[in-house]
């Protein structure tokens, strides 16, 4: 493949604010096919600092850590609710500033969110197999360390279920890796040309509402299935607008030209956090 001049300044600006980050915190020179492997995924006794960044030398945290790539938050209701809350801002701006008594700072912070947590303290709540122990107050407690205005900034919601040992049994062969990667890689390219002439825009993720009106306006179907979504879920204009980003990459992923209704009611799909009665369906 050869790079074009635009290209090639898109990958510099990519590698070397990132392999910047972690010279500033005494990691490096490291090369960028080591740098890609390195994808932060700290605990859940993390501190504010930790996270964001700070301490007396003005050091980059966790989100900055993971510009660029992938932020990988395990057992997500473990951690302290402040601490999460610090990503609030990351997810909305891609950037965190840091202010301190004798400095203020800026570092970059795009990176995917990935997170898993369980439904309970005990991890059985809902499950057919096995009884919970918690009590409604535990639950509800363990649920309220994630706020509402965190989880509208989260695009996709995914509940999974414990999968039976006959199913498991069966190894039926699933679609080979490499063809959601060519499907990827086929919406990213769809992605990069219709974004070609905006700044700092290279993705769906990164549309503004402007652009979103541009390039994944819903038809008539579409737009009553959101109003009644919106409607029964209590979402917030947030949510809506996330809902149509994700939209957009499912139409991408099918090379569809529209965001089409089939498209919208996937996305409101993956919004289940969202949901009032999620803790009482036992899902």
């Amino acid at each position: 493949m050869v790079l074009t001049e635009r290209d090639r300044c898109k990958v510099f600006n990519h590698i070397g604010i990132v392999l910047f980050l972690y010279i500033i915190i005494g990691i490096g020179p490291i090369s960028a096919s080591v740098l890609s492997v390195k994808n932060p995924s700290p605990k859940s006794y993390t501190c504010v600092v930790g996270l964001a960044g700070g301490t007396t030398k003005a050091m980059p945290g966790e989100v900055s850590l993971a510009h660029n790539g992938v932020l990988f938050l395990d057992e997500l209701t473990e951690f302290n609710r402040a601490t999460l809350e610090i990503l609030r801002q990351p997810l909305e701006d891609r950037r965190i500033t840091i202010t301190r008594a004798n400095y203020t700072i800026e570092y970059p912070c795009s990176f995917m969110l990935v997170a898993s947590m369980n439904p309970c303290p005990c991890g059985y709540y809902g499950d057919p197999l096995h009884k919970c122990t918690c009590t409604p107050g535990q639950i509800s407690r363990y649920l309220a360390k994630i706020s509402g205005p965190l989880l509208d900034r989260i695009d996709i919601h995914c509940e999974i279920q414990a999968v039976p040992f006959n199913e498991l049994s069966k190894m039926k062969p699933g679609e080979p890796s490499t063809s959601h990667r060519e499907r990827v890689i086929k919406a990213r390219l769809i992605q990069e040309e219709r974004f070609n002439d905006y700044k700092n825009v290279h993705c769906n993720a990164q549309m503004t509402e402007r652009m979103l009106h541009k390039y994944a306006e819903p038809d008539e179907a579409s737009l009553d299935m959101l109003r009644l979504a919106m409607e029964k879920l209590s979402l917030s204009a947030r949510a809506y607008s996330r809902i149509l980003k994700v939209a957009r990459t499912i139409a991408d992923l099918e090379s569809s030209e529209k965001v089409q209704s089939q498209h919208i009611a996937e996305a409101i799909g993956y919004r289940n956090l969202d949901r009032g009665d999620w803790a009482e369906r036992g899902i």
